[in-house]
């Protein structure tokens, strides 16, 4: 049995890695509305600001920031898996637990956006960011945060200059 203990913070960043249990499954780009719906419905209950999210078939990544008081971002993920594989009536849907990270600074935020917005395109599902359609980089794209033509292809990364997230 493993001693892992999570990192909790009140107000604190995340950066969140959850996987299906199969990893070959495109059940979470299929059901896109339901894990919208999902989420929207466990945000309501237990507020969370999403600062960045991409979607692929089998696994997402995310940054979440809980308000200043909070600090369980556990039951949230709870909430949302169960009421996604409530949703499609079926078990065994997620591997079990997720991977989290806490966001330590200003440059670490900057590097975990920019893997977030980065990995269809490390995947090889799209060969620039801006042609996943699953993904908050079009939200951070109309605010002024990244250019429409940031990162192109893995080995290009700096691609497009990213405008500064401070």
């Amino acid at each position: 049995m493993s001693n892992y203990r999570r990192h909790y913070v009140q107000g604190g960043t995340w950066f969140f890695t959850v996987n299906l249990r199969d990893r070959r499954s495109e059940l979470l780009t299929c059901h896109i509305n339901t894990l919208r719906l999902a989420t929207l419905t466990v945000k309501r209950r237990k507020p969370f600001h999403i600062d960045a999210w991409v979607i692929l078939p089998e696994h997402m990544h995310c940054i979440w920031t809980l308000p200043e008081d909070d600090e369980d971002f556990s039951a949230r993920w709870r909430e949302i898996k169960k009421a996604f594989s409530k949703s499609l009536s079926l078990d065994n849907v997620w591997q079990p637990r997720f991977w989290e990270h806490t966001i330590r600074n200003q440059e670490d935020y900057r590097r975990h956006m920019d893997y977030v917005y980065i990995n269809p395109v490390k995947h090889g599902w799209v060969k620039c960011v801006a042609q996943w359609p699953f993904s908050t980089f079009h939200r951070d794209v109309r605010a002024g945060l990244y250019p429409s033509d940031w990162a192109g292809e893995v080995g290009e990364l700096n691609a497009g200059e990213r405008i500064a997230l401070d």
